[in-house]
């Protein structure tokens, strides 16, 4: 009866934030009290205590040391720079926009950001080259997505801080993260390969290269905020890596023990500012304080339901019911209609990971194979112009009319292909594996 209670909060939490325009975090902080403090008899203390304050510190952290180079115009003069060196080269322009956006969004700036300042650009040049909006949508959508699941960027952070709070080690949730990346890195490549070589595309785009002004080179303050960011990238990934090739060192495995990229963010952060490369109120404000709470409320009412035993119960029915084959199928199915609606990173991962750990053990499955499914059933359809990613794109069209047009070739094309595109890619993955 409470687990039933449980799932029908989170269900409710999620249909009201998308209902009312109000941040679904809070609609389940207000549930996680509601059912936590009055039907589960637990105290308020031990509510609070549910709110995940490592996953909020690391993504603090990180966003707003990453902000520097937002807020600056790093990113976005990265971004010019990269694209106009393609502008020779037209039919290649989807792979460049893909790369582009991935690159950015890998550095950083996180998936809405990247959308914010590369889906106007990239609407434009399908304009000025004859590329389909199709085409651009889903090369700039996807490379958002891709560059943000690396492993010291946005997305790539909170997937391992949930494994991590599922019980997954340190060590495995990070090779876990990286199959993610890996896997939202070769599904978008053959999408736009498939759309570039078999449906007439490159015919399609104007045969001259498209007129495009030389950008201004990068200034002071912008190539060291570039210098910079790659080298806590290096810092980052270099101590985990080194664990792995070398698990018996000890001198290693000390460093490592170490080293944690919410506090490695906030010292590159204090160096950014005594550097002075961005204005510290901008930077604070360029954290995504939304999601944050999106995040963490989430968090605590999937802790609630930890505690009422509802995930257990669920992953039972899981092992029990459904055949083990079919087990990362399912998710990855469940995922992409969750993500129609609602937040991957805010609703789906914290939601569905801490099912991982218990239906893996029980079916005896590798857990890479389950988080991976999720992650790409429910980014699969975040093209939709009803999720976040696509009406960031509709957002970008110019005039009416555009968006008007743009509308049903989201929803009736790109969402689908995205899907049955995440739904081969799962079911070869199962059968591989």
């Amino acid at each position: 009866m409470m687990s039933l209670l449980v799932v029908a909060a989170i269900v409710a939490a999620v249909a009201l934030g998308y209902r009312t325009k109000i941040n679904i975090g809070l609609f389940a902080i207000a549930f996680a009290y509601l059912i936590g403090c009055f039907a589960m008899g637990l105290s308020p203390s031990e509510v609070i205590g549910m709110w995940p304050l490592k996953i909020f510190f690391i993504i603090f952290s990180v966003c707003l040391f990453y902000s520097f180079a937002t807020v600056n115009g790093t990113l976005e003069k990265l971004a010019e720079h990269l694209i106009y060196h393609c502008r020779t080269v037209p039919q290649l322009l989807p792979f460049a926009v893909f790369f582009t956006a991935t690159l950015i969004s890998a550095m950083g700036a996180g998936y809405y950001t990247v959308l914010a300042f590369m889906a106007p650009i990239t609407l434009l040049l399908c304009e000025r080259t004859g590329m389909s909006l199709i085409t651009g949508g889903m090369a700039v959508n996807y490379g958002a997505l891709s560059g943000a699941n690396f492993v010291s960027s946005q997305s790539g952070i909170i997937f391992r801080g949930l494994m991590v709070n599922a019980g997954i080690p340190e060590n495995e949730a990070f090779l876990n993260a990286a199959g993610i990346f890996v896997s939202t890195l070769v599904i978008p490549l053959l999408v736009i390969s498939a759309l570039v070589f078999l449906t007439g595309h490159g015919k399609a785009m104007k045969a001259t290269a498209f007129v495009a002004t030389e950008p201004a080179p990068l200034n002071r303050e912008q190539k060291t905020t570039l210098w910079l960011t790659l080298t806590m990238m290096a810092i980052v990934l270099a101590a985990p890596i080194t664990q792995i090739l070398f698990p018996d060192n000890a001198t290693l495995s000390f460093i490592n023990s170490k080293m944690d990229i919410g506090l490695i963010a906030s010292l590159f952060s204090v160096i950014a500012l005594l550097l002075k490369l961005g204005d510290e109120r901008k930077a604070m404000a360029s954290v995504p304080w939304a999601t944050l709470i999106m995040i963490c409320g989430v968090g605590m009412l999937i802790s609630v339901a930890i505690k009422a035993g509802t995930i257990d119960v669920l992953a039972s029915w899981m092992s029990n019911s459904i055949p083990p084959i079919l087990v990362p199928i399912v998710f990855g199915i469940v995922a992409a209609f969750m993500s129609l609606f609602s937040s991957t990173l805010g609703v789906v991962t914290p939601a569905l990971f801490p099912m991982v750990p218990p239906i893996a053990s029980a079916l005896g499955l590798d857990p890479m194979i389950l988080f991976v499914a999720i992650v790409v059933g429910a980014q699969a359809t975040s093209i939709s112009p009803f999720s976040s990613g696509g009406s960031l794109i509709l957002g970008s069209c110019t005039t009416e009319q555009s968006r008007a047009a743009l509308f049903p070739q989201l929803l009736f094309r790109a969402a689908p292909l995205g899907f049955v595109a995440a739904l081969v890619f799962n079911a070869l993955l199962t059968f591989v594996y």
